[in-house]
């Protein structure tokens, strides 16, 4: 798992801590799951994952505002799941989660890898900004209502 750390970088993140994901923090962030995403997981998954793989939630004043679900297989990482609540976005959350997350496999794998829906410019430009390179495309890797979309693979070298 993660080591805790306590963001620092501006006052609207002073109270913000990254930690491994409580069994507790499941409902709430199944509830950001529902809000975030076309084709969201359910909330047995996160609870499997929650044994299965390593989970970071981010916490401000108490409250779960994000997470983050990856597994290391041998030298290389994957990001499964990763989202901030709707009210949280584009405030630097994202990019302090995605940060640490990187610091923190940076011990453990050489690569790091994602998929992203192809429709996704915002996370897109975040992964981009960090590091990741696009790598393939996969096409009709996600369901949505309109039908499959496709999943940018992106890899970024630790």
């Amino acid at each position: 798992m993660a080591n805790h750390s306590t963001f620092g970088c501006s006052a609207l993140r002073v109270n913000a801590v990254i930690r491994p994901m409580d069994i507790n923090d499941i409902p709430r962030i199944n509830q950001i799951e529902q809000q975030v995403t076309p084709h969201p997981w359910r909330e047995s998954q996160f609870v499997d994952s929650h044994t299965k793989h390593s989970c970071l939630s981010l916490i401000l004043n108490g409250q779960v505002i994000g997470y983050a679900i990856y597994h290391v297989v041998v030298d290389e990482a994957e990001i499964l799941n990763i989202a901030i609540a709707p009210d949280y976005q584009g405030k630097g959350y994202g990019r302090e989660l995605l940060d640490d997350l990187v610091n923190t496999l940076t011990k453990r794998a050489k690569r790091l890898f994602l998929e992203v829906r192809a429709s996704n410019d915002t996370a897109i430009q975040l992964y981009d900004s960090a590091g990741f390179v696009e790598i393939c495309l996969r096409t009709n890797y996600y369901q949505t209502e309109n039908g499959p979309e496709d999943a940018i693979m992106m890899a970024m070298e630790l």
